[in-house]
């Protein structure tokens, strides 16, 4: 694990970033990957599903720190409350019902507003030109924005994701917030180019899993 990280953090060198942050996505994994990832130097993992989070968490070895949890999946707004004292950052907010779930059962959540660059169902994320309306309604709700979050094309390769993440990027830093989270295995190195700075990996920390 500490050798796949290291392979991880020498490929955003390359592609010139500085002070990226890796988050290790354990989806599909069992407690023991959150454990290895953590023993590894990991400080920040995420996952996209609430009841296998929640019970992944109950199997973990309490004797290796805790690491930051992100949920980076599609949330449903009934599973905020399961979540409350679990999730440390919610990158995927992408809707004004979720902003106020998240408001009622978490007051002062950490959380990135996503956006969808691809037009493509299933992944979530709110428009592009939506999004400074939502990040403006998470805080008026109370909740801490720190960053925007998006997920590149299935299609096309890593270069199709330039345009977008260039997009979210430009947002980001139009909305002075901190956090640009884009990029993942296939395509970190155009997203680091881009700007971002965190990147979210699991293959290439835990290989292939199973399709869910």
């Amino acid at each position: 694990m500490r050798e796949r990280l290291a392979a991880v953090e020498a490929r955003i060198r390359a592609a010139g970033g500085t002070g990226v942050d890796v988050l290790a996505v354990t989806k599909g994994f069992g407690a023991d990957a959150i454990d290895a990832a953590v023993a590894a130097g990991c400080r920040r993992i995420g996952e996209n599903y609430a009841q296998e989070l929640i019970e992944k968490l109950h199997r973990r070895d309490e004797s290796v720190p805790m690491p930051e949890i992100h949920f980076i999946g599609r949330l449903q707004s009934n599973k905020v409350r399961s979540l409350t004292g679990v999730v440390d950052v919610y990158e995927s907010v992408d809707r004004p019902s979720l902003v106020d779930a998240i408001a009622k059962r978490s007051p002062g959540a950490r959380v990135f507003v996503q956006v969808d660059t691809t037009g493509e169902p299933g992944k979530g994320g709110c428009p592009l030109g939506e999004a400074e309306s939502l990040v403006a309604a998470a805080g008026g709700a109370g909740l801490r924005v720190e960053g925007l979050m998006t997920v590149g094309p299935t299609e096309g390769g890593p270069a199709a994701a330039r345009d977008g993440f260039r997009a979210v990027r430009a947002l980001t830093t139009q909305l002075g917030l901190d956090v640009c989270s884009m990029g993942m295995t296939d395509d970190l190195e155009v997203a680091v180019e881009e700007g971002s700075t965190q990147v979210r990996v699991g293959t290439a920390l835990f290989g292939w899993r199973d399709a869910r």
